[in-house]
């Protein structure tokens, strides 16, 4: 079940945000790379690699513009 979390984004040059770091159960996280994005309807999606080693599915909601939590990658994973 997708969960808001607090993102902390960056708009370049194209005036597109970019998510620079994640707020997760507290703790921040900071986007090491951007493994995939894709946008629908929906909103705009990224899947992060962040600072803790883990793999993050991001969405942020286009009618909300609230992010949203959707799945996690152990490092394992």
């Amino acid at each position: 079940m997708p969960r808001p979390i607090q993102v902390i984004a960056y708009s370049g040059h194209t005036g597109e945000e970019e998510p620079r770091a994640l707020v997760v159960e507290g703790e921040r996280l900071e986007v090491l790379g951007i493994a995939d994005r894709w946008y629908d309807p929906a909103g705009r999606a990224f899947k992060v690699r962040a600072s803790d080693g883990r793999l993050y599915l991001i969405r942020c909601d286009a009618e909300t513009m609230e992010w949203l939590l959707v799945k996690r990658w152990d490092q394992d994973s």
